[in-house]
């Protein structure tokens, strides 16, 4: 029987396999916390400071405990990233091979049926279904990853994939060679399967509503990255329906009606076509979210019509459903549709926020629950299963109330591992003065002039992380101005090119700038001088517009709690946490984080912020975060 203290002690197996190896304070301790849930069979929920190797704490433990375990990480990247390159090396360094699998969404398999009807007179889509077709026949696995050629965002993937709504399921005539079900049959099979959270919640979904699971049974769960679950469940456990796949299922209906000849279905297919019209015209012209409750009674009334000839369609089609296998699914398409719409439009009557969301081409439908933990706790506790929760935002302070109440986990077991870097020393928070509120019009662009001395005093590379789309273009215009000011630095701006390859070109000039919003907060690892400073222009408050940020007011409103204080204020806390944890990712590294908010300074709620990043030093002070770069320059 392995020792854990022992695997990731000095002499550990891994030393071997990993250049640089060096024990990590607090590795093993975790790996045994998670040993003790998977074997009692308790929930757990564990912090783990950067630099902890919380992957490979809960991967040995898990490949040790002769269980069926499911592993679920928070990306599809990171997803790739455990099974291809750290299963493999835990697995041989254990020397206990098992049988892993690898599970993703429906749409991230190839579907052969769909793929064979697919046609397009769009030249950059049938450019890109050319090399599906050819790709087709040398694919093992059809996950769509492998096809490096297309964009993941390719119009084409929707055409060649396959949906839980247009899937024959049994009734596809290349059932015996679907990609997916053999994807499935292998999880069964396997010892260790790695998922996604959006698989998780789907799955979860689905079980919720009566159907079959189709994830493998398992005695536990690890969940990665687990401060994305609540946010997440609170969109799978909503619903939602837009203009844009009820136009897709209207256009192929009639690839299937029109060769049928049935002159009654066309007409109301037409009708329902004509009734999205209408629901676009009447709805705001203003991109954003608006709540139903204030909605004008044009739009509902344009809603109610759509709902009707819906019901009308299914009506007309039910006769003749199993005249055509896709017909039939398509009529239970329309009647999930049509459910999907009478509960948003019941809106008066549901527990939970209706809500339309607008782009400048589509527009969305919502339910959002008011509160998933009670849904989470009731799905977690009847699943007979340990589940362990770890991320390195889970908990503020040594204070993990927050986040077990938002999974309804509140006696869960939880544990935290601080980071095992020397953060005091090779961390520095600068708060700079002469910053308006952010409320100033003017903002962005003294923040940007406050801030753009510091670029003298780091030779590696700098993040500018902001709060909003809109800043970052305001800086992008900014610094498009100011080129004598990055000379001999590459900038890099966020939407310029895909994140990936916009990192990798980061780190190979180890002294770019890098302007970036959302998916930059998190997720991101540079080591070493090519990230020497992060620029965080605002404090992270989600906007009290955000649907599920309003669902959860109303949610603690109507509990007598406080919004701010109970929510808004600790979902900052930990939004900054991930912010900042891009700067140390290496027991070397050192640099300055730069929170240019004022309100860290001057609102009483502002020293939870820098506890929160504790134990990190702040300084007010310029000189301080000379004399500390210029230190660490020459140690």
């Amino acid at each position: 029987m392995i020792n854990l203290e022992d695997f990731f002690g000095s002499s550990s197996p891994l030393k071997a396999m990993l250049g640089g190896y060096q024990p990590r304070q607090g590795q093993a301790k975790m790996a045994e916390e998670v040993a003790y849930a998977i074997k009692e069979n308790q929930n757990l929920v564990i912090e783990a400071g950067t630099g902890i190797g919380k992957t490979f704490a809960y991967l040995v433990p898990a490949l040790l405990s002769g269980q069926k375990i499911i592993i679920s990480t928070g990306t599809k990247t990171l997803q790739d990233q455990l099974y291809h390159r750290d299963l493999p090396l835990i697995s041989k360094a254990i020397g206990r091979p098992l049988s892993t699998a690898l599970l993703k969404g429906r749409s991230n398999y190839l579907c052969l049926n769909r793929a064979k009807l697919a046609t397009s007179n769009d030249k950059y889509i049938a450019r890109d279904l050319k090399l599906v077709n050819q790709w087709l026949h040398q694919t093992i696995v059809g996950d769509r990853s492998e096809l490096i050629d297309i964009s993941e965002t390719s119009s084409v993937w929707p055409l060649v994939t396959s949906t839980i709504d247009n899937c024959l399921g049994r009734k596809c005539p290349e059932y015996n060679d679907c990609h997916v079900v053999k994807a499935r049959k292998n999880a069964q099979e396997s010892d260790l399967v790695v998922i996604n959270h959006h698989l998780l919640l789907a799955d979860l979904t689905i079980k919720d509503e009566g159907f079959a699971e189709f994830l493998p049974s398992a005695q536990a769960m690890i969940l990665d990255e687990a401060h994305q679950i609540p946010d997440l469940a609170a969109q799978f456990f909503g619903i939602s329906i837009g203009n844009i796949e009820i136009e897709r299922l209207c256009n192929e209906l009639l690839v299937i009606i029109i060769p049928m000849n049935q002159p009654v279905v066309l007409k109301q297919i037409d009708k329902l076509k004509k009734s999205i019209n209408k629901l676009m015209i009447s709805a705001p012209k203003r991109e954003g979210r608006y709540e139903l409750v204030n909605i004008n009674k044009e739009v509902i009334n344009s809603i109610k019509t759509l709902l009707e000839n819906l019901r009308l369609l299914a009506h007309v089609i039910s006769p003749i459903a199993e005249m055509h296998d896709s017909l039939e699914k398509k009529y239970e398409i329309i009647e999930l549709y049509f459910h999907r719409l009478s509960s948003i439009l019941d809106f008066e009557l549901s527990d939970g926020l209706c809500w339309l969301d607008i782009k400048s081409r589509s527009l969305r439908l919502n339910l959002t629950p008011l509160d998933v933990g009670k849904k989470l706790r009731t799905l977690i506790t009847q699943s007979d299963k340990a589940w362990i929760f770890t991320s390195a935002t889970l908990a503020i302070g040594d204070d993990f109330s927050y986040f077990k109440d938002r999974i309804g986990l509140f006696d869960a077991m939880d544990c935290s591992f601080p980071s095992p870097y020397a953060l005091s020393e090779n961390a520095l928070i600068y708060l700079p003065s002469n910053i308006p509120e952010p409320s100033d019009a003017n903002f962005t662009e003294i923040m940007l002039v406050e801030t753009s001395p510091l670029l003298k005093l780091v030779s590696g590379g700098v993040f500018y992380l902001f709060t909003s789309h809109h800043a970052l273009n305001q800086a992008r215009n900014w610094f498009a101005s100011k080129q004598t000011l990055i000379e001999g630095r590459t900038l890099l701006i966020q939407g310029d090119s895909p994140r990936d390859e916009m990192l990798k070109e980061f780190r190979s000039h180890g002294n770019a700038i890098l302007l970036g919003t959302g998916s930059f907060w998190e997720g991101v690892d540079v080591r070493g001088e090519a990230l020497n400073m992060v620029i965080i222009d605002k404090l992270p408050f989600k906007s009290p517009a955000d649907p599920l940020m309003m669902a959860r007011l109303e949610y603690i409103k109507k509990n007598g709690g406080n919004g701010f204080i109970d929510h808004q204020l600790p979902t900052a806390v930990l939004a900054l946490k991930q912010g900042v944890g891009r700067l140390l990712r290496d027991q070397k590294d050192f640099g300055v984080v730069v929170l240019c908010d004022p309100r860290v300074k001057n609102k009483n709620y502002g020293k939870t912020f820098l506890e929160g990043l504790f134990p990190m030093q702040a300084t007010e002070l310029l000189n301080k975060v000379k004399e500390f770069l210029e230190s660490h320059k020459s140690a």
